[in-house]
């Protein structure tokens, strides 16, 4: 029986995208080969590379004068290759928890760092707003949706500046105006596709921007834009899911209708923690994330944790245990998690609630 997943990495995926890929891992196109044996550089998988790229810049809207990469790494490694290739005197950055934070001391290793707003006063409860963006920077870095806390930002900024987005958890669960920036990244696993394959979406003219350093050859932007992400073997098997879930994407009607999903989504489980006495929520109003949605037990039923985790685990339910970092619980609902998964676990919740 398939379970509710809700997971905050690797995610839950659609069932298409888990049929062919388990079809593609036994032989791709009736080549004889598997998809985790095909050569790179052959017909069959620049055919999948090819439509995973189309299929990106189409349902997201991506212009043509960007590239679309397929990288390793995950993006922790973006972290270091971002000021590693663009940081030549300062750049700006937003401090929205813990992985804008661990980009952030990565900047510091090669250069200035000014970080423009943060939400550290506030236990990184909130997303900050209304900051004012300095036009002296090489750039500036934002986390769109902070996986850990719960926090997003629904906007596009207007950047005097080249602006960079870590969206690794909310890309595709909404229109993205793809040019006002310079560069959106992040894993795959937390809403595109398994882990193992990272998505770099680069303007054209950033690559004419590299800071006048020593930069390794698999570090250098450069080198995976001229080798059309395959300088060096790519995550064949990863992309070829990411493909999938792409189709996957375009079939239910884009992001326009990933967005309204994931709107109905967050609105019956929020409508929930707030109206159970067992629980309450973590995040301010305005800034809570549809993509991940943490929240903690009232005070003084702190003593029931095992017990609601192994009550939900009964009713097939997982992956609700909060990150190490803050405990408490947090239900990821990414694009692939469904109406019903959401009823169940808020049934769940309720059942819970009658039973103590």
């Amino acid at each position: 029986m398939r379970k509710h997943i809700f997971n905050a990495g690797p995610c839950k995926l659609a069932d298409p995208c888990l049929e062919n890929t388990a079809k593609a891992v036994l032989e791709l196109n009736n080549s004889g080969q598997s998809i985790l044996e095909v050569s790179h550089r052959s017909k069959d998988f620049q055919a999948v590379m090819d439509e995973a790229v189309s299929l990106f810049r189409e349902v997201l809207s991506i212009p043509d004068n960007y590239h679309v990469l397929f990288m390793g790494g995950g993006a922790s490694t973006q972290f270091a290759m971002i000021p590693m290739n663009f940081l030549k005197t300062k750049a700006a950055y937003v401090n929205t928890g813990t992985w804008s934070k661990k980009a952030i001391d990565e900047a510091k290793l090669f250069g200035n760092v000014e970080v423009i707003a943060s939400s550290q006063d506030k236990n990184y409860t909130y997303y900050p707003k209304g900051f004012k963006i300095p036009s002296d920077v090489d750039y500036l870095h934002i986390t769109s949706n902070n996986t850990i806390r719960g926090t997003e930002i629904f906007e596009d900024l207007n950047a005097p500046v080249p602006l960079i987005a870590d969206m690794s958890s909310d890309i595709l669960s909404r229109p993205v105006d793809v040019s006002k920036y310079a560069m959106i990244y992040g894993g795959a696993q937390k809403n595109m596709g398994p882990a193992g394959v990272t998505f770099v979406i680069i303007r054209n003219d950033m690559i004419e921007k590299i800071a006048d350093r020593v930069v390794p050859t698999m570090l250098r932007y450069s080198t995976h834009v001229e080798g059309e992400s395959m300088y060096n073997t790519p995550p064949c098997v990863n992309i070829f899911a990411v493909k999938e879930t792409l189709k996957w994407v375009k079939a239910m009607g884009g992001v326009k209708a990933m967005e309204k999903l994931a709107k109905e989504r967050a609105e019956m489980l929020y409508a929930e923690i707030e109206r159970n006495p067992l629980f309450r929520p973590t995040v301010e109003e305005g800034s809570r994330s549809r993509m991940n949605i943490p929240f903690i037990w009232a005070e003084g039923k702190e003593d029931l944790q095992e017990k609601f985790l192994d009550f939900a685990k009964v009713r097939n339910i997982v992956g609700l245990k909060g990150h190490r970092s803050v405990g408490g619980f947090r239900a990821s609902t990414y694009n692939a998690c469904t109406i019903d998964d959401v009823k169940a676990l808020v049934k769940c919740m309720q059942d819970f609630e009658k039973e103590v």
